[in-house]
């Protein structure tokens, strides 16, 4: 696993000794010498690498990563430029073409977010191919609560996306008032029509970040 080296090791670096996380590692190692597992190794911490601590403006929570051949990068709902665009996705696409205007990419290649900020977190970092929720309740979550809980501290204001019920369960360690929290439907076919569509959180999100002096989000994905 490729190690924290910005500013989220200073807020995360005490869970590295903790004995959940060392039973993690060792299960983790072992998957990866095993079995197929996503991401890369080299890609497990990417949503902390592209966004550091101090520019996140805003977070989406994922669940855990995309489980087929050449999905999964390390950020929730991203795929790799040359892969298929996930169902999920082509609802988050539709629904920013339908908040924003935003024309609907050829790829679903989302770093252009974290690089401006949106911190793309799935609670449960790695999955075993094939096989979703392989990894959940081997001690990612705790890890990621983790950083969500030094996220609600920061005195600056962030957006928190939260699509689903599992991201949902995240909303009570977030109580400083200076954030924003936004809830919908999961983007997935199976419930996007029961108020993800429509739920505009990408226009809602700027409109937050401009109140509060901060710089909007470009949201545009743009052809490879």
């Amino acid at each position: 696993m490729a190690m924290l080296e910005n500013d989220w090791l200073e807020v995360l670096e005490g869970e590295f000794c903790k004995p959940y996380y060392k039973e993690l590692y060792r299960f983790v190692l072992n998957e990866y010498q095993t079995a197929q597992v996503f991401p890369p190794s080299d890609d497990i911490f990417n949503a902390f690498h592209l966004t550091p601590l101090h520019e996140v403006k805003a977070v989406i929570i994922g669940q855990d990563p995309y489980h087929n051949v050449g999905q999964a990068h390390g950020l929730c709902f991203s795929v790799k430029p040359e892969v298929d665009i996930p169902p999920s996705l082509v609802n988050i696409y539709q629904e920013l073409h339908d908040d924003l205007g935003c024309f609907i990419p050829n790829n679903g290649y989302l770093v252009k977010w974290a690089e401006q900020g949106v911190l793309m977190l799935n609670t449960v970092l790695t999955v075993r191919a094939h096989l979703a929720n392989s990894h959940r309740g081997k001690g990612w979550e705790e890890f990621t609560d983790a950083a969500i809980r030094a996220l609600n501290t920061q005195d600056r204001p962030i957006v928190f996306i939260l699509w689903g019920k599992p991201a949902q369960m995240k909303k009570s360690m977030l109580n400083n008032p200076n954030h924003l929290i936004l809830e919908a439907p999961h983007p997935s076919p199976l419930s996007a029509y029961r108020g993800f569509f429509g739920s505009r959180p990408f226009s809602k999100t700027n409109d937050f970040l401009r109140e509060h002096g901060a710089e909007a989000i470009d949201w545009q994905i743009e052809n490879r």
